[in-house]
């Protein structure tokens, strides 16, 4: 009986739910979420970059390591999150360098018969070398890689202590306070702090603790201070007392600063070594050789090409040099602890048109230029003008004097010693003309321009966003102050706001408040929206992550009540303000490493190689007078007389012309490589910052090193053409 009224029972609910839901089983969703999709994206992209593709084809090789390489290399790989294995890694390495060595003869022997010059026994050399050099560089590569990764999540190491601390002060909840910090920091750390919750939610840890321990694992070497500040915020959620567990919050954050503050300063201590090295190898010693190299290819240009000279200069001045520069330098910032450093914001939405050269041509609208547009003007301009000597000379034009005396040309195209005074125009060397030497600075000058110009305008609009944001961030702290105590009187949020942005009128801060005020009085927003509305909010007109969490802090905590908002508003302006202290004693620390490389950019090294090279323009005008006037006498004597013996020792030297250049480029890459270390040692992985930097260096660098090396050759063509007059 029961049994039957059971069934009836069951009868009766299912024509109910067909009645309302229908006979037909609604189809199973996809259980996904947009958080989850976007994460895979980001961390797991479906292309592969090229690097790995490579790597994934080298594989087939089935070239194994040994275990100690294999453990390294898939430590590195799992940290850069490359999908490739360590197999294919020294695949690729292997694959390359044998290519390399095996292209030597055909580059060597092959491709100078084409165009009718002798086998080049220097070119061999060199890419056995270079084979050998990519076959460990190579190798090295993920080890770049998970410095580069390393080196961006750890700006943000006290950044993330800060904001869990903030959360949890409040709202004891590590999964709560995790995903609000998720929310506020950068990638690729915000980036790991999901892949924490991911994998409590996909079951592969079945606590929040398991699967943070598991992630701290890989920090336990590298920055000790974080795993541990992360321990004390665990162990806050089992202390039972308020008071024991709000001192548990802030040792977290204090141990996350000092220990930060120690590794630094341990740090800026052992750049002495590295650093005094690197400017040894990369900056003395080779412009030391600058001085000797004209005289040192004066002795060995008998006979042989001048373009070839440069060539072979070239190789060691801009292939060499700058390789070992930058391999020293990445080993330098691969020594970097975890510190502070600015974020990028220039992929920001509402901060990307600023990445742009903006035309206003009315006040609706405005044309947005790519600044490559100008560089790329700016370089074909600077090209046409620096090598027309080599058009004007290829198409028959007759030199241009700019004497009487013929002393100083354009072109100053000449014979060979051997040759004599009269030979054909395509048997002539040069361009040895002081014309042609100026020419070729302008070369120099419009790549460093074009180079300069794009990183200048790629980054000016949008570092003045951030330097707003910061000067708000710095007194952003009082302002806190005063808005916690206003809320701690009992006084709304809304009110508070108002009350403060009055207080506060002519300041940064105060322009923040007001427009929270404004969008609250006039457009009748509640305070979530007047704070974080898309396009009117206050905080979409300030992109700071500071402001966007205290902001959040504030709009949670209200809830609790404005005591509880006090509270927290009060301890997290004490938190900015110590973060602030601890990053002005770290930029004091290092100031004096800085400040050297700053100079070394900017004047030491654009100077003494401008001067060279006006010393080298000296060199080749008096080896190319005093080789004519040998070649007139030995042609009238004979070779065998004197002047056949004075040409055997010493030929006509290089032209100014291709040694300008290759010193010129070489500027430019030291310029670069000088600067993108000195900002990476100074702020970490700031690439906005490095940006604006690499504008400002490499302008100003290239512009007075081709202002000095135009002005010294000048004087020293004029005194070696007064001295070559009287003397001969």
């Amino acid at each position: 009986m029961e049994d039957q009224e059971y069934q009836k029972l069951v009868e009766r609910y299912k024509s109910k739910i067909k009645e309302e839901f229908g006979a037909v089983p609604l189809p199973n969703a996809q259980v996904s979420s947009k958080e989850y999709t976007e994460f895979k994206e980001e961390l797991y992209p479906t292309r592969y970059s090229l690097y790995e593709k490579a790597c994934n084809f080298a594989a087939t090789l089935k070239i194994k390591p040994d275990e100690k390489t294999s453990a390294k290399l898939n430590k590195d790989l799992a940290t850069a999150h490359l999908n490739t294995t360590p197999a294919g890694v020294l695949g690729l390495a292997i694959i390359v360098s044998l290519i390399t060595i095996i292209l030597a003869p055909v580059v060597a022997f092959i491709l100078p018969k084409i165009f009718g010059l002798p086998p080049q026994m220097v070119l061999v050399f060199f890419m056995l070398a270079a084979g050998g050099g990519l076959f460990f560089i190579l190798q090295k590569v993920p080890s770049f890689m998970a410095t580069t990764w390393r080196m961006k999540a750890s700006n943000q190491m006290v950044q993330a202590i800060f904001y869990l601390v903030t959360y949890m002060r409040h709202t004891s909840n590590m999964e709560r306070a995790i995903e609000f910090a998720s929310q506020h920091l950068e990638p690729p750390l915000n980036l790991d702090f999901r892949k924490i919750l991911w994998d409590v939610e996909t079951q592969k840890f079945s606590t929040i603790r398991e699967s943070a321990n598991s992630y701290l694992a890989q920090w336990q070497e590298f920055d000790k201070e974080f795993v541990e500040a992360f321990h004390l915020l665990e162990s806050s959620l089992l202390e039972g007392n308020e008071a024991r567990r709000l001192t548990l919050l802030d040792k977290a954050l204090e141990v996350i600063l000092n220990g930060t503050y120690e590794n630094m300063l341990h740090y800026a201590h052992n750049l002495k070594a590295p650093m005094t090295m690197l400017h040894m190898l990369g900056i003395i010693l080779p412009i030391l050789g600058l001085v000797i190299l004209p005289l040192v290819v004066s002795f060995m240009a008998g006979d042989s090409n001048p373009f070839l000279l440069a060539f072979y200069i070239s190789l060691m001045y801009n292939v060499g040099i700058p390789t070992l520069v930058f391999l020293i330098g990445k080993q330098i910032l691969a020594k970097r602890p975890a510190g502070y450093g600015a974020v990028d914001i220039s992929n920001k939405e509402g901060v990307k048109k600023f990445r742009n050269v903006n035309i206003p041509i009315t006040k609706q609208f405005t044309i947005s230029i790519n600044p490559l547009f100008f560089s790329i003007g700016i370089a074909i301009v600077a090209i046409i003008i620096g090598f027309s000597p080599l058009f004007m000379h290829a198409i028959g034009t007759s030199d241009i004097f700019f004497d009487t005396a013929k002393q100083h040309s354009l072109l100053g195209y000449v014979c060979p010693p051997n040759l004599g005074q009269d030979c054909d125009n395509a048997d002539k060397i040069g361009p040895f003309g002081i014309g042609s030497s100026i020419l070729s600075v302008f070369l120099i000058a419009g790549l460093g321009l074009a180079i300069g110009l794009y990183y200048r305008l790629r980054s000016t609009n949008v570092i003045k966003v951030r330097e707003r944001t910061k000067a708000l961030e710095e007194e952003f702290s009082s302002a806190l102050f005063q808005l916690g105590n206003r809320l701690g009187d009992g006084i709304p949020a809304e009110i508070a706001l108002a009350k403060v942005s009055a207080t506060m009128e002519g300041t940064t801060s105060g322009d923040f408040f007001r427009i929270a005020e404004r969008n609250i009085a006039k457009l009748g927003m509640g305070l979530d929206e007047a704070l974080f509305n898309p396009k009117v909010g206050a905080v979409s007109q300030f992109p700071s992550k500071v402001i966007e969490s205290s902001m959040k802090v504030l709009v949670e905590s209200v809830k609790k009540g404005p005591l509880i908002a006090a509270q927290a508003l009060l301890s997290m302006a004490n938190y900015i303000q110590e973060i602030h202290r601890v990053e002005e004693r770290l930029k004091d620390r290092m100031s004096d490493i800085i400040s050297s490389m700053k100079a070394q950019v900017k004047f030491l090294t654009p100077a003494i190689a401008g001067i060279v090279i006006g010393i080298t323009s000296m060199i080749s005008t008096i080896l190319t007078k005093l080789a004519a006037k040998l070649g007139d006498f030995s042609g009238g004597q004979g070779s065998g007389g004197v002047g056949g013996d004075m040409l055997s020792i010493f030929g006509i030297g290089m032209p100014t012309f291709h040694f300008q250049i290759v010193v010129g480029v070489y500027i430019i890459q030291l310029a670069y490589i000088l600067t993108v270390l000195s900002n990476g040692i100074e702020n970490g992985a700031d690439k906005l910052g490095e940006r604006y930097a690499l504008g400002k260096n490499i302008i100003g660098s290239v512009l007075l090193y081709c202002i000095l090396a135009a002005v010294v050759m000048l004087l020293f063509n004029l005194f070696a053409s007064s001295f070559l007059g009287n003397s001969i």
